[in-house]
């Protein structure tokens, strides 16, 4: 998938409370931070339609799926912040 096809997913997705906030970068790269850790973990991502595997830097992998707008990771539900 190009950049201008995954537009929609690039950009900043946070938990509800605001904990956990996942930013996917234009060049496959990915930064999340957790409670007050900025850049926790960073690490890659592949859209393949509105899946999504990553892979951090420490070698954890996750999937996950784009869904109406919404985000589902590793049992956590994200919002795309505006």
């Amino acid at each position: 998938m190009t950049i201008k096809e995954s537009k929609q997913y690039i950009g900043m997705w946070i938990t509800e409370d605001g904990y956990i906030r996942h930013k996917f970068l234009p060049n496959n790269r990915s930064d999340e931070a957790r409670g007050n850790k900025e850049s926790a973990y960073q690490g890659s991502y592949q859209v393949t339609g509105n899946q999504i595997d990553h892979k951090d830097d420490t070698g954890f992998t996750a999937d996950g799926e784009f869904r109406n707008g919404i985000f589902y990771h590793a049992g956590m539900v994200l919002f795309k912040e505006n």
